[in-house]
Order: C-alpha cells, then structure tokens, then sequence
C-alpha cells in the first residue's frame, strides 16, 4: 500500500507540474526579458548629472511632474499592456519603461553632439530622417548648443497597443534642462545658463513582435 500512496502521489505531482507548465509556458535562452531595448545601457557619463544634452526641436516648457511608474492608472493603457503581453509573453511594462528611460537620455544626447551613427541605431527610417534634417540646418546655421542634463523627473506610459504585429507604446516624459544657443560669433541668441527649464516630450517607441530582434525603436515624437 505504501508504494501504491507513493506511485500516486508522484503521478498527481507530475500532473500539477504539467498544468504549470503549459499555463506558464517554457523560456528559451534568447528570450531573456532583463532589457526591453536589446540589452542597450546609457554609458556612465550619460547617466550623470553632468551630461551634455540638447532638447529636441519643438520641446516646451511644462509644469513638474510626479514620480515615475509603470502601473497604469487609465484602462485603455492597462487594456494595451494586456495586448502587449498577450503578443509577447516576456514583455513586461516595468522593463520596458526602464529601457525606455534610457533610450530617452541616449537619444537626447546623440542628439547634441551629432552622432548619427548612435541616432540610426536607435530611430525609425522616419524619424531619423527629421533628426538628421534637423541637425543639417544646425550645423548650416552655424549654431552651437551648449546644455546641461540635469535629470529625468518622470516616464509614463500614456498608450500602448498593437498595431498589426507590431507592438507600440508612448511614454510621457518630463526633464529638467539648462541650455542656451550661440552663433557663429559665440553671442548667445536662446536660452540661459541659470535657468533650468522643464521639457515634455512625448514619444512612441515600436517593436515586431514577429522578429527575433527584441530592440524597440522610437517611430514617433511629440511634444507635451
């Protein structure tokens, strides 16, 4: 009797362990979800307080705002991150908006210095192409921008979704800058290097959930 007890006890653990394994489903090694953006970090010098950044084209000022996070309080953004993670099962919201945060900074500061090679890794065809016009009339203006990164106060998921196969979502959020322009002469014609200013940007990034490539890539820009 006693072996029988055991024999059954095995079988009804086998079936539990079963049933969690196919509600849970198994995770390949390539699908590690540590990194919403393909494993992309901020170097150092761009996480600091220091950094040299430059706002985009068109970005206002705003109030402040409040404390980061990544759970929704709308019901269409929560009813979106369900699409998301229905799509991909490994997608999740608070990953993604910390890899987002960091697209934010690393985008932002190619941005000031030029660097097309890390633009075009990280922007959509679309997209790229506006930042690249934006950067020609610069440099043909013969202006410089000098500006200090004072932080991110705030990232927010404010829609999400998907759009066919592809999965989109646009983050809200706020910085605090100090930036002034200077032209050809070295006069400054914008900006003040003691105020700090709040800027808003509102941006969608996408990602084929088709794909075996797990970077998102920022398809869209607004302001706030």
């Amino acid at each position: 009797m006693a072996y029988i007890d055991i024999i059954l006890l095995a079988v009804i653990a086998a079936f539990i362990i079963w049933r969690l394994w196919g509600v849970l489903g198994r995770r390949e090694g390539h699908e590690n979800p540590t990194d919403a953006f393909g494993g992309r970090r901020a170097p150092a010098s761009h996480r600091s307080g220091n950094d040299n950044v430059v706002p985009l084209p068109g970005a206002p000022e705003t109030a402040g705002a409040g404390d980061a996070g990544a759970a929704p309080e709308n019901a269409n953004v929560a009813q979106g991150l369900m699409e998301l993670q229905l799509a991909d099962r490994h997608f999740d919201a608070g990953v993604f908006l910390g890899g987002a945060r960091q697209a934010y900074e690393m985008i932002v500061t190619a941005f000031a210095a030029g660097d097309r090679r890390e633009l075009r890794t990280l922007l959509s065809d679309e997209v790229y192409e506006d930042f690249d016009a934006a950067l020609s009339a610069r440099d043909e203006e013969g202006l410089t921008v000098e500006t200090t990164f004072v932080g991110l106060d705030d990232a927010e998921i404010t829609a999400a979704g998907m759009r066919g196969r592809m999965a989109e979502a646009t983050v809200r959020f706020v910085s605090e800058i100090i930036s002034l322009t200077k032209n050809m002469d070295g006069v400054v014609v914008e900006g003040d290097p003691t105020t700090v200013r709040k800027v808003t940007d509102i941006w969608t990034f996408a990602r084929d959930t088709s794909s075996t490539d797990p970077n998102w890539l920022l398809i869209a820009t607004d302001e706030g």
